[in-house]
């Protein structure tokens, strides 16, 4: 390399040492503000306190203050979970659109898996046995065809006969 390629270089160096701070400034105070969350997102989470409907739907006042709340949590850089728990203490838990996973509230997400673990059980449980029996029919022999009363197979002959005519 020459030696104007090596100080062109090394001034571009100094200058990217020295500026380097102050260019990223602005960019780490944006970064350092830019939201984590959108309305959309936390809408479809959240429920309208006084209709009982996801907020994402509603049209009620209530609603519409609600929104407005969250986009000021927005506005102040919070987290999705940040804005749940400001709104859990602003509303309450009634506000989730999914009741938390502890105390009796649990049982909403176990009861559904132990209803399907409970029918896949009896499931294998009693397939098996069905075609076991159905097997076990299949290779008996059928029963034996009885012939009619000598009465009736008179009387049949007679029927049949008006119709051959």
């Amino acid at each position: 390399m020459t030696l104007a390629v090596l100080r062109t270089r090394a001034i571009a160096l100094l200058i990217a040492l020295v500026a380097g701070p102050f260019a990223l400034a602005p960019a780490a105070a944006v970064a350092a503000c830019t939201p984590h969350a959108s309305l959309t997102d936390i809408e479809s989470d959240v429920m309208c306190t006084s209709c009982r409907e996801p907020l994402e739907v509603a049209q009620s006042p209530q609603a519409d203050s609600e929104r407005a709340y969250i986009r000021g949590l927005i506005a102040a850089c919070e987290t999705k979970t940040e804005i749940l728990q400001n709104l859990v203490s602003q509303y309450g838990v009634a506000v989730l659109g999914k009741p938390p996973a502890h105390g009796f509230n649990l049982t909403v997400y176990v009861i559904p898996v132990a209803i399907l673990a409970a029918g896949a059980a009896i499931l294998a449980f009693t397939l098996p046995r069905w075609r076991r029996r159905t097997r076990a029919t299949a290779r008996e022999p059928a029963a034996p065809v009885q012939g009619l009363d000598p009465a009736d197979e008179q009387r049949l002959d007679q029927e049949l006969s008006q119709f051959r005519g």
